[in-house]
């Protein structure tokens, strides 16, 4: 079950209550008209009476509708921080740039209103444009079906899901004040409803009153279409205008659709409607019907074909997608006449950025709901298009200059590839929209800071005195070794203070070992060690200790390494375990150096000692002719 509701005139309307100072009402013989370019592209209905249409250019408006009164659409002009609605506009149009804001703030007041009709858990509304929208109200239709005839809600006739169900007991159904498109010829009102005319009647109470919120809370008027698909609720809710909405029930579809050119129907408005009129020799449907599918591929091809020989017929697979919201935003501008200097491009880029940025606002940027990710500036000169792209930071705040200066940038590129001016269209837009990252806090919402963190400090120190019973000797740092395997290896401190000469040497009141009894209290053994390193596990309970030298021990619960006294913590037993093992290897290694270097020396000493010996007898030996006088 499809709807396609269409809002009447807002443009109009807004223009309206711009002009008449808020009035909800339309004046009659009034149109409502925007001037550019000459042209009306906007007509109020009671105007339309007189003839008007936006292909008349405004002197010939006037002489159809004397009483004419023309509002000129908000502008943005440079300099401005929000689009307004100027006096001058018509007369500057080469400085201003058309503002659509309105029509958009006012779009997403009416989905708003849309969805707050529906059901919180049954809303799949997607937006098709400014003052179009597509619901699809199955799962709202088929719970309401359920409500009103449980029967349906039972098991299928003799328990066989294929038998067909029980015709509906309402042999009437009332329509109110809907447009009935008439029935297919072979079909007549006396025939009782089936169940599709029972949806479709719920589908159509949905509709009004949903029209019926937004005209009540908005005071705008909607028409609207209910069909078993997105294409024929389209083609119904421009049916009937204004402030109608007309139902195409499955038994009318062939007589609605023979009624209408093609043309009309979405897909087949541009090439391929011409391709098909070109083809066939005509453009109503009712004419394209008896055309057979071969004749169809043969002019068509097999895919567009077999699409459009099930279109003209009504068949229509397309679903309603829910996502409603935008996936980019442009700002453009078509010069007449032609700029010719960067001043001037940058002047239309400030405004286009400030244009963009405003939008951004509203969908969310500030609060981070929303952001783009991509940003492209096109170019025009004579008929050439250039363009180019840049990411937008994601870690960097969104603002108006930000835009600017990349815009500028881009620009800045295109210009030095030579040959760019004059420009006849510059177009800035962004996209890439994804859903900003919710609940992220910077490294400043961590720390604590001013008279809080006084405070805690203050607390801090007071507990820590009332636990000690004084103040806390100062604490001393410990050389490490810088050189050898010990660099190699880092000892984690434990989180709190403790003196330096703390597991240097046994302490008073901690014994080694602690009485059985208990797993956890036994002794630890390392395995894997080959010098049999152990710890023992210290434990509060066993911890009496007197003496500055043991303060805040009754804090601790550490091992004590048995090779080297020292305090560890329970995590880092086992890297303190590898490094009484690496060191082992070391001093192993060292040890069978120094053997090789003592043996070395040893023989070398040896060797110095015998010529030193056989010198200092070569000196103690007299001379010939002498001898060695013997003192008493």
């Amino acid at each position: 079950m499809h709807n396609a509701s269409k809002y009447d005139s807002i443009c109009q309307k807004i223009n309206h209550w711009q002009f008449s100072n808020g009035t909800a009402s339309l004046l009659c013989l009034v149109a409502i008209a925007k001037e550019l370019r000459q042209g009306l592209i906007a007509i109020n209905y009671p105007s339309r009476k007189f003839g008007l249409t936006r292909h008349v250019n405004i002197t010939e408006a006037k002489k159809l509708c004397p009483n004419l009164i023309m509002q000129h659409v908000a502008t943005w002009k440079e300099g401005d921080e929000k689009w307004a609605y100027h006096d001058d506009a018509a007369k500057n149009i080469a400085t201003h740039k058309v503002s659509l804001d309105p029509y958009r703030l006012e779009s997403r007041r009416i989905l708003s209103c849309i969805k707050e009709t529906l059901p919180a858990d049954m809303q799949k509304v997607e937006k098709a444009s400014i003052d179009e929208v597509f619901m699809d109200l199955s799962a709202q239709v088929h719970s309401i079906l359920l409500e009103r005839y449980p029967e349906l809600s039972g098991p299928a006739p003799y328990d066989d899901p294929t038998e067909c169900l029980p015709l509906p007991p309402t042999t009437a159904l009332d329509w109110q004040a809907d447009a009935l498109v008439d029935l297919d010829i072979d079909e007549t009102e006396e025939d009782d409803p089936d169940w599709d005319d029972v949806a479709i009647l719920i589908g159509s109470e949905i509709v009004r009153d949903v029209r019926k919120a937004v005209r009540d809370k908005l005071k705008y008027t909607c028409s609207g279409g209910i069909a078993q698909n997105k294409m024929l609720a389209k083609l119904g809710s421009a049916h009937k205008k204004p402030n109608q909405q007309t139902v195409i029930r499955n038994r009318a579809i062939q007589m609605f659709m023979s009624d209408f050119k093609f043309t009309k129907i979405r897909g087949l408005g541009g090439k391929l409607g011409d391709q098909i009129t070109s083809a066939f020799n005509t453009d109503t449907v009712k004419d394209l019907l008896p055309v057979p599918m071969e004749q169809l591929k043969q002019k068509l091809g097999d895919d567009t074909s077999t699409w459009v020989y099930q279109i003209i017929r009504g068949n229509d697979s397309s679903e309603v997608n829910s996502r409603t919201q935008i996936k980019s935003m442009l700002s453009a501008k078509s010069f007449r006449p032609s700029i010719n200097t960067p001043e001037q491009a940058h002047r239309w880029l400030r405004i286009f950025s400030a244009d963009i940025y405003s939008r951004l606002v509203e969908e969310g940027v500030l609060e981070n709901k929303r952001r783009p990710k991509t940003i492209n500036l096109h170019y025009r000169h004579g008929q050439a298009t250039k363009s180019r792209q840049a990411p937008i930071s994601q870690g960097k705040k969104i603002d108006e200059a930000a835009l600017f200066e990349l815009a500028k940038t881009l620009l800045g590129q295109i210009i030095l590839e030579g040959r760019v001016w004059p420009c006849s269209n510059i177009s800035l837009s962004v996209g890439g929209f994804e859903d900003g990252v919710q609940g992220n806090m910077g490294i400043g919402a961590f720390l604590i800071k001013g008279d809080e963190a006084k405070a805690l400090s203050s607390n801090a120190r007071e507990s820590s005195r009332t636990e000690s019973g004084q103040e806390r000797p100062e604490k001393r740092r410990r050389l490490e070794a810088t050189s050898g395997i010990q660099k190699f290896f880092t000892k984690t401190d434990s989180t709190e203070e403790h003196d330096d000469e703390f597991g240097a040497h046994d302490l008073p009141g901690i014994s080694p070992s602690v009485e059985g009894g208990n797993a956890e209290a036994d002794e630890f053994k390392m395995a894997a060690s080959p010098s049999g390193y152990e710890t023992t596990k210290v434990q509060q309970e066993n911890t009496v200790s007197t003496g500055p030298s043991a303060l805040h021990q009754h804090q601790i619960t550490d091992y004590i390494c048995s090779r080297c006294n020292q305090a560890i913590e329970s995590a880092n037993v086992e890297s303190h375990q590898d490094w009484h093992f690496a060191k082992d290897l070391q001093d192993e290694e060292n040890g069978q150096r120094s053997h090789h270097s003592q043996a070395t020396t040893s023989k070398t000493n040896k060797k110095a000692g015998t010529n030193t010996n056989k010198k200092k007898a070569a000196r103690d030996r007299p001379e010939k002719g002498q001898k060695k006088l013997a003192f008493g």
